[in-house]
């Protein structure tokens, strides 16, 4: 799994045309340069006897291990990031008390997590991105401004049923999803197809607060058989960019991606980073 590194930390949230200022993330963060594979979950769900199921895409062009995974549930995809976290000995980043795969997890306690996220224990290391992790990562840039769409650009990207070209995206009617390395341009921080392709399931429940185990969550960024609508920011009206599900949803049109804590030899590159943009500012 690959992960680039977003940083430019305590930024201001994007609040040009956005009704709901979002994007603000006061720390550095690694996210998933691309989505995961149905291979990831395939192996993971084997090694770690997590029961996940994917969705049929025979009649959507198949199902290529290296195809986006789909009909993954948000408890699914949690249980997932659970497995990415213990198997490395990390701690569980989702609260489950029970062992069924599309079992609803539990809040976990005061003094295990940060702020009023009660769905992410304080101490994980892979975790699904929120809101704002997300949203960061699709529309903003390591120079603090925010593009529409998630490829870097104002203007809408052209539709393509795959490939990496700058400024494209897969959406607009494809007969499916492109494998998750090639499904569109990269936007300013790196990441692929947070825009196009499928949609993506966040940690976030949709009024923004994740305080109640059950409600419905977040997704964004539309897929293959969108329009831009569902992927440019709320330039289209209020809420047009972010969609619902409850957290048992199983879509065929729906995956996810992993954000995690960057390693120590990141933050030690990017801290250098300010350091020369500052020399050089001098000179």
């Amino acid at each position: 799994m690959d992960f680039v590194t977003i940083g430019n930390p305590n930024n201001a949230a994007d609040t040009t045309g956005n009704p709901n200022p979002v994007g603000s993330v006061g720390y550095i963060y690694n996210i998933g340069k691309y989505e995961v594979s149905r291979d990831m979950i395939l192996k993971s769900s084997t090694a770690g006897g997590l029961g996940l199921t994917l969705a049929d895409m025979t009649s959507y062009g198949g199902n290529g291990v290296n195809r986006p995974a789909t009909g993954i549930s948000w408890n699914e995809a949690a249980r997932f990031v659970n497995y990415l976290n213990t198997s490395k000995g990390y701690h569980a980043a989702y609260n489950f008390t029970t062992s069924g795969a599309n079992d609803y997890i539990t809040l976990w306690g005061t003094g295990q997590y940060s702020g009023s996220n009660q769905y992410r224990h304080k101490d994980a290391h892979y975790f699904l991105p929120s809101r704002d992790e997300w949203y960061k990562a699709a529309y903003g840039s390591p120079n603090g401004t925010w593009n529409n769409y998630p490829t870097g650009s104002d203007s809408a990207p052209w539709a393509v049923a795959s490939g990496t070209a700058a400024n494209t995206a897969v959406y607009g009617g494809q007969g499916g999803p492109a494998d998750i390395t090639s499904a569109g341009g990269l936007s300013p921080y790196g990441t692929m197809a947070q825009g196009g392709n499928v949609g993506e399931v966040l940690e976030t429940a949709y009024d923004g607060i994740n305080d109640l185990v059950g409600e419905g969550v977040e997704w964004r960024g539309g897929g293959w058989n969108t329009n831009m609508v569902f992927f440019a920011t709320d330039i289209f009206g209020q809420d047009s960019s972010r969609m619902y599900q409850y957290p048992g949803d199983e879509w065929a049109g729906i995956g996810f991606r992993v954000a995690s804590v960057p390693e120590p030899s990141s933050l030690s590159l990017l801290a250098l980073g300010g350091v020369l943009v500052a020399l050089r500012r001098r000179r």
